[in-house]
């Protein structure tokens, strides 16, 4: 007998995304709920060839659910996944809510799986942050090779990092652009449609955006410690999609071409790197797949032992509804979960 999943924020660009994706890789579920808040109550969502009515999270007793996949936002997760958590039910939450909960452990299946058994503190299970996951899946096998020392990185994310109304005004923009019409800036600070915004989150007091800061932090949780990361994040005209420029300093010695055959044979990678036009990966084309995208890996010969990537992946895949999926997918393969019905 399978199990019983619910997604809640089901309406949303992720939790959708979360619905395709459990279809797609024909995740072990007899039941799959959706599940939003009350005023998405009877709308209806895709589930491969199934339609689901929306079911209100305030109201859903998740005693009979075997796991929830979280997808309502930080404050909804902090107000509804200890409750859950108490019914039994593991919680994948994708938000920032429980990311640094020493109690909670925060999972890329390629990078750190053995660290889920620490989920049953909780029944909470983080994902991180849609620019840190697919980082940390090319940073692994490097470090794992020649130890990381340092890590510089410079994002560039795509508005549907911001959800729906990012996606929205970025189109609205554009359109207004083409057509002379004024242009409006609601869900960003400036103007998105042909333009980057170097502000991602909100402002700390060390002049970083809360955005560097989780790449930083995350980074340390899942990979090591001792690494020492710092990060621009910038938000740019892509849809879907977020790259990243990656600087890395190690203490070992490791060539270009040492790299290139690590992250050809690493979880979750694909090299394309070819030294020619258009022997790279962008962001539009990694839309809908599920790999973390490596390309221009090259030698920094500005320190000892350097290289520099480009990392690319879909933000609602990987950095967020399919690593999701992939966790739930690691509690079952190792046998950490049992479906209650079976169970009864």
């Amino acid at each position: 007998m399978g199990f019983k999943i619910a997604v809640a924020g089901a309406t949303g660009n992720v939790g959708r995304e979360m619905l395709t994706i459990l279809s797609e890789r024909g995740f072990p579920a007899d039941e799959v709920v959706a599940l939003a808040s009350s005023r998405s109550v009877g709308t209806e969502v895709s589930f491969g060839d199934k339609t689901l009515k929306v079911h209100n999270l305030d109201t859903y007793d998740f005693s009979d659910t075997d796991i929830c996949l979280m997808s309502a936002g930080g404050a909804a997760s902090l107000k509804y996944s200890p409750k859950i958590g108490a019914q039994g039910c593991v919680v994948i939450d994708n938000s920032s809510a429980w990311r640094y909960d020493a109690e909670v452990p925060l999972i890329v299946p390629e990078v750190n799986p053995d660290a889920i058994v620490g989920f049953t503190k909780k029944n909470i299970i983080a994902n991180p942050n849609c620019s840190t996951a697919q980082l940390v899946v090319a940073l692994k096998p490097l470090h794992d090779r020649a130890t990381i020392k340092r890590v510089v990185v410079s994002t560039y994310q795509s508005v549907s990092g911001a959800g729906k109304d990012g996606m929205d005004e970025l189109f609205n923009q554009t359109r207004a652009v083409f057509v002379a019409d004024p242009i409006e800036s609601k869900k960003f600070t400036k103007r998105i449609a042909f333009n980057v915004i170097p502000h991602i989150d909100v402002f700390m007091e060390d002049g970083y955006t809360k955005e560097e800061w989780k790449v930083l932090a995350e980074t340390k949780k899942m990979l090591d410690p001792k690494i020492r990361v710092t990060c621009t994040a910038v938000r740019v005209p892509v849809f879907i999609g977020h790259s990243e420029s990656v600087n890395i300093e190690f203490e070992n010695e490791i060539t270009a071409d040492e790299a290139r055959e690590i992250l050809r044979e690493a979880p979750g990678c694909q090299v394309i790197d070819k030294h020619e036009n258009g022997g790279y990966i962008t962001p539009y084309e990694s839309a809908g797949e599920d790999a973390t995208y490596i390309s221009r890996i090259r030698e920094d010969a500005t320190v000892e032992h350097g290289l520099n990537l480009w990392v690319v992946s879909d933000n609602l895949r990987k950095g967020a509804a399919l690593n999701t999926v992939q966790i739930a997918e690691l509690l079952v393969n190792r046998g950490l979960i049992k479906a209650k019905k079976q169970a009864a």
